[in-house]
């Protein structure tokens, strides 16, 4: 997880995802609408798993 991945994922957290698919994109996107800081978290969580 690069240091500009983790700065993308706090100001626009789907758009930090999307190279891990349509549907982490579409859990953080409606995250972040209900909340930033649930997006950001999700975001965070989805970037630092190793398996994707």
């Amino acid at each position: 997880m690069s240091i500009w991945r983790v700065l993308l994922a706090i100001l626009f957290p789907p758009l930090a995802v999307i190279g891990k698919g349509c549907g982490s994109v579409l859990i953080v996107l409606i995250l972040t609408i209900c909340g930033w800081i649930p997006g950001v978290i999700a975001a965070l969580i989805i970037l630092n798993n190793p398996k994707r």
